[in-house]
């Protein structure tokens, strides 16, 4: 009886030693120079069609590169990048972004539009998976200070079925929003730092 117990701890231990070291933020760091050219340095881009990634959780990230790389999440200029990165590159890619501190967006959010739009979230219960202040947590993205039309375009996506790759909770939520509610929301989640 001791034997597979103690062969079960040693596989816990393996397994999160193993973990550890597949996060490397350093590493990270070198492998996210490409990067740069669409997602900006830090994850802080400049394009709008880009998202943030400057924040975002690890597990999200992760998840998101491994979807892109399975082909359940799709962006043509995605996959050139995606390709040839093994399960610790994108270990090591989401730890890097996660260490990095978000700035504000340059959008100017309208003060109406946004204060109808928090008013949407608090109906649909937004924070029940993204948090308070939209901060995100494991696999549900950090959205606060997202890019404006990448957060339209995103739960446009969700909403006609394009982007599948959330286990059915954010397209069940989206198909509920007009695209008006679509769109304060962007302006709400985009104020918001």
């Amino acid at each position: 009886m001791r034997l597979p117990l103690s062969a079960a701890a040693a596989a816990v231990f393996c397994a999160a030693t193993f973990a550890a070291q597949a996060q490397n933020v350093d590493a990270g760091r070198k492998k996210a120079e490409v990067c740069v050219a669409c997602h900006g340095p830090g994850g802080m881009s400049a394009d709008p069609v880009f998202p943030i990634l400057a924040g975002q959780t690890a597990r999200y990230t992760y998840l998101q590169l491994k979807d892109f790389k399975e082909g359940r999440r799709t962006e043509p200029l995605m996959q050139p990048f995606i390709a040839a990165l093994s399960r610790d590159d994108m270990f090591d890619l989401a730890a890097f972004f996660a260490a990095q501190k978000p700035q504000p967006n340059a959008f100017k959010a309208d003060p109406g539009r946004a204060a109808r739009g928090k008013a949407k979230a608090d109906e649909v219960l937004c924070t029940m998976c993204h948090l308070g202040g939209f901060l995100g947590q494991n696999e549900i993205p950090r959205v606060a200070g997202q890019h404006y039309a990448y957060v339209v375009k995103q739960m446009r996506d969700f909403k006609t079925g394009k982007r599948t790759n959330d286990a059915g909770n954010m397209a069940s939520v989206a198909k509920t929003l007009s695209d008006r509610d679509i769109e304060d929301l962007a302006h709400y989640l985009s104020s918001l730092y």
